[in-house]
């Protein structure tokens, strides 16, 4: 008898936690969660402290804009509900859409917007661009804003339009930070909520839906349109070898892998519930930048001759595999983009390994070392960094290859010091940015010295062409000055070497839908069935 009401209470119990556990369920189940590797880990949470796609990632998914680029690369309003432009074409008011928050459950206001923009025209590229017209900008009330110009800016919306790295709107107490001091906040209004507390740099990151976001009605188009959330929560898992990220997605342990090699690409293209992906609506490019401040590379015969050692065709096929994923660019501005002309690079369209190694020679090079920075954990990166320290060698060059990871990379390239105190002489990088398109937006074409992107050009006389470009209106004058600016910076600067441009796969399980088509990934619109 004592046994029977003693198993009668273990099956009550069994029961009782049966019940709890069903009815815990179908809350378990609505969980959507998007498991993603991405292309690299998380270390910067700034976007004006680094131009790195990891960040601008993680500034489009905590951030909103005022603006964001369409898929015709046009800005759209964003944050803002209407604009309007005085006759004189020198004063924008702009008005904020209603119940707009930051994920700490404060209202975004007109102080906020000023501050952050006071903060975007101090540090990049396109926020120095608009600099040189702004003559204030000043909060009406709440909700209101006013951009007073010096003069006519055509491309301000083009402009503020930019990147999600570039403009997203901070708290007003984040912006008020020295734009050379990194935001660690992380405090944004858009439409997912960075969650520091499972954050595991090397590891983990989580973004988690923000249920109060109102997204704009219009149909997404690129960055533009309306972020609605489709997953309640974005896990990014960093697994550095591919392989291993490869079967985790073959597994379903994740459900997107961001820019795998495609030499990994080909070895699950063929799984049915796998899908082998284009997202990028304007192609990479490959990049490899000398420092302009110190020798050799301070010498531009040692730039031209950096330019005849690069093979295109072999730098592709080692760091990007079959011809049919890549071509040859020589463009600094993309080809078959308005401004994609190749002029002034006749010279160096094909490999010259003397003529290269001669005018090194005449550079004045006398075997200092040269550091060429690569980075294991982005394979083409360091391939490209193996294949320029090996062209290096081959035309004298006395080189010092320094493999890191990508975060040790973008940190060391601050550094303005001699190569041989801690600096560097070259390093690589590649962009699928749709801001490469333009000798605006590139962050690679302003010549201005110390003021410049990582790398420091300096020129006067091609500063003054893009600042010609950028203050005319007609649309014919404005290409002829972009060609003329463009041989320019080929014959009399060198301010990098493209190393071709490619269309990079991404892959993701089937029963993930709704990817868009933008230059940098973003989680709205995206479906987990």
């Amino acid at each position: 008898m004592r046994q029977r009401t003693r198993f009668g209470r273990y099956q009550a119990i069994v029961v009782v936690a049966a019940t709890m556990l069903m009815a815990a369920m179908p809350a378990v189940a609505q969980q959507r969660v998007l498991r993603v590797v991405p292309h690299a880990d998380l270390k910067v949470v700034d976007g004006y402290q680094t131009t790195a796609t990891i960040t601008s990632m993680h500034m489009g998914a905590v951030y909103d804009t005022l603006f964001s680029w369409d898929e015709n690369v046009e800005g759209q309003p964003q944050m803002v509900e209407r604009w309007t432009l005085s006759d004189d074409k020198l004063k924008y008011t702009m008005t904020l859409r209603p119940g707009l928050k930051f994920h700490d459950g404060q209202p975004v206001t007109s102080k906020d917007v000023v501050a952050s923009l006071r903060r975007l025209v101090r540090r990049e590229v396109l926020g120095r661009s608009i600099a040189p017209f702004l003559a204030s900008v000043d909060a009406v009330d709440d909700r209101t804003f006013t951009l007073t110009m010096k003069e006519p800016f055509g491309l301000l919306l083009y402009a503020l339009g930019g990147l999600p790295n570039l403009e997203g709107i901070f708290r007003e107490k984040d912006a008020l930070t020295d734009p050379n001091t990194p935001i660690t906040e992380s405090i944004g209004s858009g439409p997912f909520r960075f969650n520091r507390a499972e954050w595991v740099p090397g590891s983990k990151v989580v973004y988690d839906k923000n249920t109060d976001y109102v997204p704009r009605t219009e149909k997404p188009s690129n960055f533009a349109g309306g972020k609605l959330a489709k997953v309640d929560r974005v896990e990014y898992k960093v697994i550095p070898d591919g392989s291993t990220a490869i079967a985790a997605l073959a597994a379903g342990e994740v459900d997107f892998v961001d820019q795998p090699t495609l030499e990994l690409v080909q070895t699950i293209e063929k799984n049915p519930d796998i899908v082998v992906g284009t997202v990028w609506p304007i192609p990479g490019f490959g990049v490899l930048r000398p420092n302009h401040l110190h020798p050799p590379f301070n010498n531009l015969k040692a730039r031209q001759a950096l330019a005849l050692m690069v093979d295109q065709r072999e730098y592709m096929a080692v760091a990007k595999g079959p011809e049919k994923y890549w071509h040859e660019c020589f463009s600094l501005w993309i080809c078959h983009t308005p401004y994609g002309s190749e002029a002034g690079a006749e010279p160096y369209r094909k490999q010259n390994l003397e003529r290269a190694r001669q005018l090194m020679k005449e550079s004045g090079y006398n075997g200092e070392k040269v550091v060429v920075m690569g980075a294991a954990d982005i394979a083409y990166i360091n391939a490209f960094a193996i294949m320029t320290a090996e062209n290096l060698k081959k035309i004298g060059v006395n080189v010092e290859l320094v493999i890191s990871d990508w975060g040790t990379t973008i940190t060391r390239r601050e550094n303005k010091a001699r190569p041989s105190e801690g600096g560097w002489s070259i390093f690589h990088t590649g962009s699928g940015s749709a801001s490469g398109a333009s000798p605006l937006s590139n962050n690679m074409t302003p010549t201005t010295c110390e003021r410049a992107w990582f790398g420091w050009p300096c020129d006067a006389e091609a500063e003054k062409l893009r600042q010609q470009f950028i203050r005319e209106t007609d649309s014919a004058k404005q290409k002829a000055i972009a060609l003329q600016l463009h041989k320019h910076l080929w014959e009399v600067n060198v301010p990098y070497v493209p190393l071709g441009q490619y269309q990079q796969p991404f892959l993701w399980r089937k029963n993930v839908s709704g990817v868009l088509r933008t230059n940098t990934l973003v989680w709205w619109n995206i479906e987990k069935n």
